[in-house]
C-alpha cells in the first residue's frame, strides 16, 4: 500500500474522533504549556531514523518537534502515521523503506513531568517482517517521563494479544540497557481497524509513589502505582512519544500538558 493510498483509507475514519477531541479542547482553553505538534496536509516525510543517526547527512530531514529513532513518520491529511511497516534500513527520505516494524518516536521537549497525553489513534493492521516475527507485545505503546530507551515508562493501549499494559524500564538490563517491570495488566477488546481516543497520565504523588492511568474514549481501562517495584520510581521530567511494533498506525491531535 502506498502512503498515500494508506492515509486517505484512515482520513475518514479519524476526523469525526478528531472533531470530538477538538470540541473538548476548546472548552478547556489555551493550553500555552502544551506539546502539541502539527502535521501537515500533504504527505511529506516528518523525520526517520536517518536524520536522528546522520543529522548532518546530505537530505536528512529533522523535525521541531520530533526524533525519531528507529522507523519513519509521516504526515498526510493533518495526521501522524507510521506507513507501511517493513525491515528496511531507510534513507534519508525513507525512499527504500520505512523501517517502521520497529517504530520509536519522542518529542524533542524533554521538560513533561507531570502530564496528560491525548490523541486520536487509529489502528490500521499488524504485520510480520523477517526481522520481527509475531509477538504478543505488537502493537502501540505511549511513552511517559521518557530518559532513555533505558529509562522510562510505557502504556500499551493496543496490543496483538489484546492485553493492556504499564511498565517501566530502568537502566541495566538485557533489553537495550534495561529491565522491563510490569506495574499493571488488564485486557481489551480488539481495537484494530477502529478510531479510538487515548489518553495517558503520570503523576508523582506527595509520599514519591508515581500513579499512572490509561483510558480509551474516556473510560479509564488502567491505572498503576509505582512505589519502587524493579527500581526507584522515575520522578525527573522527560519527554513522551510513541512506540509501534509490527503495527501500522495513524495518529491525529497528539497533546501532552502538565
Amino acid at each position: 500500500m502506498s502512503m498515500r493510498a494508506g492515509l486517505a483509507a484512515c482520513g475518514a475514519a479519524l476526523v469525526l474522533v478528531a472533531c470530538a477531541s477538538t470540541a473538548v479542547h476548546a472548552l478547556r482553553g489555551p493550553e500555552p504549556d502544551a506539546f502539541h505538534p502539527e502535521f501537515a496536509q500533504q504527505s511529506a516525510l516528518v523525520t526517520n531514523e536517518f536524520a536522528h543517526r546522520h543529522p548532518a547527512g546530505d537530505g536528512a530531514v529533522l523535525s521541531p518537534d520530533w526524533i525519531v529513532t528507529s522507523g519513519s513518520l509521516f504526515a498526510r491529511d493533518s495526521a501522524g502515521w507510521t506507513g507501511v511497516p517493513d525491515g528496511a534500513d531507510p534513507d534519508a527520505q525513507s525512499g527504500n523503506g520505512t523501517g517502521s516494524a520497529v517504530f520509536r518516536a519522542v518529542s524533542r521537549r524533554a521538560d513533561l513531568g507531570d502530564t496528560r497525553v491525548d490523541f486520536d489513534l487509529r489502528v490500521l493492521g499488524f504485520v510480520t517482517t523477517p526481522r520481527t516475527p509475531a509477538q504478543d507485545w505488537d502493537g502501540v505503546h505511549v511513552f511517559l517521563r521518557y530518559q532513555s530507551d533505558a529509562e522510562l515508562y510505557a502504556v500499551s493501549v493496543i496490543r496483538r494479544d489484546g492485553t493492556l499494559a504499564i511498565k517501566k524500564k530502568t537502566p541495566g538490563g538485557p533489553i537495550n540497557g534495561g529491565a522491563y517491570t510490569t506495574l499493571a495488566e488488564g485486557q481489551s477488546p480488539s481495537l484494530a481497524g477502529t478510531a479510538v481516543h487515548v489518553t495517558a497520565t503520570v503523576r508523582t504523588m506527595s509520599d514519591g509513589s508515581v500513579v499512572l492511568s490509561a483510558a480509551l474514549d474516556g473510560a479509564t481501562v488502567l491505572r498503576a502505582t509505582d512505589t519502587g517495584q524493579g527500581g526507584p520510581p522515575i520522578h525527573k521530567a522527560g519527554r513522551v512519544g510513541l512506540r509501534g511494533d509490527n503495527c501500522e498506525f495513524a495518529f491525529r491531535g497528539f497533546r501532552a500538558q502538565h
